[in-house]
Parts: C-alpha cells; sequence; structure tokens
C-alpha cells in the first residue's frame, strides 16, 4: 500500500513545499493539496516548486473540478509539468465543492464531469480529443502520462467512476463504509467491460498519532463536515433510504450550515453536530496500532494508497511517525 499526504495551500506556499520534502524524505508515494482558489492559494504553482525540490513524489489535487479552470488548460498545466519533471502528476477530480461554492456557482452535472475526465485524461497522455466541434491535440505532449482518479460518493458518481475512472478518492477512512463503495466501483466497472481490478482505490482522511484521543477529535472533526456536505447533497437528490450507507445519511440529521471561511480547518465552529463515533470511524486516530489495524483492514479490501489529511497542530511529528512505523509496515 502507497502512502501518501494532503496538504492545504495556506501561505507561506514555502511552508507546503517543506512540508512535501519532509514527507519525501519520510517514505511518503504522493504529495496531494486541496485545489480551492479563493480560500487557499493556487496549487500548481505550488506543485512546480515541489517537483524541482524532490526526486521521487507524485503530485496533484484532492481535489480539482470541471468549472474554475478550462479543462484544456487544466490538461496543459498536468502535462507541463510532467514535461519538466518526468510524469509526476495525477488528477484528482470531483463535481466541486468549496472552489465553486465561494464563487455562488454549483457543483457540476455528472455528465460534465465524465466528459471533463475523458478530455484531461486525453490530453493529459498526448492523444487527441472531440471538443466544441475541434479536433485537439497537444502536439508538444506526446510522452506525459497522466492518470485521473474521481472522487464519489453517491451511486450515480460511483457507477461514472467506474466507468471512466483510472482510480477511485474516497475522502473517509471507514473500512465498512470502503467496502460498500469499492464494491459499488467495481461492479459498475465490470458491467461497462472495464477489467474492476484495473482501477486504482485510494483512501484520505485525517491521520493523527499520539495518545490524547479527545484532543485529537476536536482537531479532525472538521473533516465530518466536509464529508456531510457531499452526503447532503445526495440526500436532497435520492433521499435517506439506503442510496449511500446511513452511517452517513443518519449523522447529518443534526447539520443546520456551513461556513466555507472555515472549510478544512480544526476548530470549525459549523461541524458540531458530527459525533466521537463519526470522527473515529472517518478518521484514523490514537496510537501507532490503531493506524497500522485500520490500515490492515483498508489494505484488505484492495485499497492501494492511504492519503492522510495533515490539516491538524501535529503535522510533522505525524509524518515523522508514519515514515518511522507505518509506512515501513504498509508497504
Amino acid at each position: 500500500m502507497d502512502v501518501g499526504v494532503v496538504l492545504q495551500c495556506d501561505p507561506p506556499a514555502m511552508g507546503v513545499v517543506e512540508l512535501a520534502k519532509q514527507a519525501e524524505a519520510a517514505g511518503f508515494s504522493h504529495v496531494w493539496t486541496f485545489d480551492s482558489h479563493v480560500l487557499w492559494q493556487e496549487p500548481f504553482v505550488i506543485y512546480s516548486k515541489i517537483l524541482a525540490d524532490t526526486e521521487r513524489v507524485v503530485v496533484g489535487p484532492m481535489v480539482t473540478n470541471p468549472g474554475t479552470r478550462d479543462w484544456t488548460v487544466t490538461a496543459s498545466l498536468f502535462a507541463t509539468l510532467n514535461e519538466m519533471y518526468g510524469n509526476r502528476t495525477i488528477c484528482g477530480i470531483g463535481r466541486g465543492d468549496s472552489a465553486v461554492r465561494v464563487l455562488g456557482s454549483r457543483p457540476t452535472t455528472l455528465a460534465e464531469l465524465r466528459e471533463c475526465v475523458q478530455v484531461i485524461r486525453e490530453l493529459g497522455n498526448g492523444r487527441e480529443v472531440h471538443l466544441r466541434d475541434r479536433d485537439l491535440k497537444f502536439a508538444w505532449a506526446a510522452d506525459s502520462r497522466l492518470e485521473v482518479w474521481v472522487a464519489a460518493y453517491g451511486p450515480k458518481a460511483l457507477a461514472l467512476t467506474g466507468e471512466v475512472g483510472d482510480g477511485y478518492i474516497l475522502q473517509l477512512a471507514d473500512p465498512d463504509i470502503a467496502a460498500w463503495m469499492i464494491t459499488a466501483v467495481r461492479a459498475a466497472a465490470e458491467k461497462a467491460g472495464r477489467d474492476p481490478a484495473a482501477i486504482k482505490f485510494c483512501v484520505a482522511a485525517p491521520a493523527y498519532v499520539g495518545d490524547d484521543l479527545a484532543h485529537q477529535r476536536e482537531q479532525t472533526r472538521w473533516f465530518g463536515g466536509m464529508v456531510g456536505n457531499h452526503v447532503a447533497d445526495i440526500v436532497s437528490r435520492y433521499g435517506a433510504d439506503g442510496a449511500v450507507p446511513t452511517v452517513l445519511t443518519d449523522y447529518i440529521k443534526g447539520r443546520k450550515g456551513y461556513d466555507y471561511a472555515e472549510h478544512g480547518r480544526a476548530g470549525n465552529v459549523h461541524t458540531d453536530f458530527v459525533p466521537d463515533e463519526v470522527v473515529d470511524r472517518f478518521c484514523i486516530l490514537g496510537p501507532i496500532e490503531r493506524h497500522l489495524e485500520r490500515l490492515a483492514e483498508l489494505k484488505e479490501l484492495g485499497v492501494d494508497q492511504f492519503a492522510l489529511y495533515l490539516q491538524h497542530d501535529a503535522k510533522e511529528s505525524t509524518l515523522a511517525a508514519y515514515g518511522e512505523h507505518v509506512i515501513p509496515a504498509v508497504s
């Protein structure tokens, strides 16, 4: 199992670069970042510096979306970084959350997401696409290689992932929910005539190594609020009648609102509705032994990568603990 890290693009940007360098030194395989250009700094600028200052890590957004950049621009960003640094990028993508909502817009449709995935992947791999009545190709990107991994929760989005995604990103670390979601993606892939085993699976969630569980919960409760934004969309579309596991739909009943100014931050006051049980299920907290147990469960389900969100007050010690104890045990 690979282990990646997810960073916010908080200023100073060079601080993000330094954390990425520490992650590579500790043995992490991927450095992902949020992509929400109003709330944080522009990630693709930071990727270039990360790649210049490292030798091995793969970089990419967790996740970008079809709405904030022209799709051909996004593909060109990846292909350019690949030419400069040797195919060390990956595209995580979803319908959009904070990046579009803070602009007063809404997540894109699944049809738009499907087309966007195909356009970015084909152009990012030096192949031709037909877009807006034109045949387009990056003549300069013949050697670029790019995978597109789709983030999804709802049934139709999971089906889309199985049909077109190179990988699937699930943003929570509950093994029971992961098993349900992975099964749905694999079934959709098989139905579409694809090899289910060819799809890579990434579970992304906060991880905090230590013994003060109460403090760790307060530092990571924001994550349940972030997941709740997506689940609320699903409930509004499908109802709470089994479209997704009930542990997801049940806990958001107390959700009253959300302030994106506090998105992805410890101490988010709009996540009080998230109970301790959900924090414990969605995140990986506690001493090293608990992390190893949970990752072993996820690995058994076929998860190829665990990407830990590092939005808490023990960033460097958690990176070091994973480098010393966790990565050697699960790799």
